[in-house]
């Protein structure tokens, strides 16, 4: 099967012209087909507060009322995204910007009552509003465009298919992407970020954990040196490849190239 590289690249990196600029001239240089998908919280929070609309952050995930759903559609969907294209096209990619209410390519269900755990350690259930949890992605029409020499621009939107958007984690939409296309492609999925990769001592950039298997992430877990954040990433990582993505790489985002951060197989 032909090689198809997912690139997973957080809000932090696309909210700046310097390391967005950097980021899509690596993302234009890789070989075969590709596709990108991007986050952009901080936008969205930094737009709602100039339109006094408060921001509610529970356990790391945005709460998504019915006013922050309009600020993060106009964001995500719009600013975001289209300035992305924008500029891959200037790159010579002949991009397209989706969301998943795009030719129904990703449609999930507002996420039900969830325990979470709090800062003071209790749990509580949290409803998060118009946050969609993914039931499915057609990889069938998105190998189709990767097919016509198109490259997909993913934003973390989500629909229901009753009319409603529904704020989606970005890094879910790219480990439903890459599985959604692993029976068409041979893929890697890539998620780039601030670090170099899984760091074994997080005050030590140097000390990147090359390859993580489930068995050491278990020990990994174990151990107290993969933690917080860090965890669900990697789970969603393994179940990716458990679905037939050839493996899913952790690195920083001036390094997606294959060849640095972390391996996760």
């Amino acid at each position: 099967m032909d090689k198809l590289t997912v690139i997973k690249v957080g809000g932090k990196i696309v909210e700046d012209d310097a390391t967005l600029a950097q980021l899509l001239k690596d993302f234009s240089a890789i070989e075969g087909a590709k596709v990108l998908v991007h986050g952009g919280g901080r936008s969205a929070t930094k737009i709602a507060s100039q339109l006094g609309i408060e921001s509610t952050m529970i356990g790391g995930r945005r709460v998504t009322d019915a006013e922050m759903l309009n600020v993060v559609t106009m964001v995500y969907g719009g600013l975001v995204n289209k300035n992305i294209v924008a500029k891959l096209q200037a790159c010579g990619i002949n991009a397209l910007g989706l969301t998943g209410a795009d030719m129904n390519v990703m449609l999930s269900h507002k996420r039900p009552l969830k325990k979470v755990k709090m800062d003071d350690g209790t749990e509580q259930m949290v409803d998060f509003g118009f946050v969609g949890d993914v039931d499915k992605c057609d990889g069938k029409m998105l190998a189709t465009l990767i097919g016509e020499g198109v490259v997909p621009v993913m934003a973390p939107l989500t629909h229901d298919k009753q009319g409603n958007l529904l704020n989606t984690n970005a890094d879910t939409i790219a480990g439903e992407t890459a599985k959604a296309l692993a029976p068409y492609f041979d893929v890697t999925l890539m998620y780039s970020f601030e670090h170099a990769g899984v760091l074994r001592d997080a005050e030590d950039e140097n000390s990147v954990i090359e390859l993580i298997t489930a068995q050491s992430f278990e020990q990994l877990k174990a151990d107290g040196i993969v933690n917080g954040g860090m965890i669900p990433k990697i789970e969603n990582a393994l179940e990716a490849v458990n679905a037939g993505v050839k493996q899913v790489i952790i690195t920083k985002a001036d390094a997606i190239d294959g060849k640095h951060g972390t391996v996760i197989k």
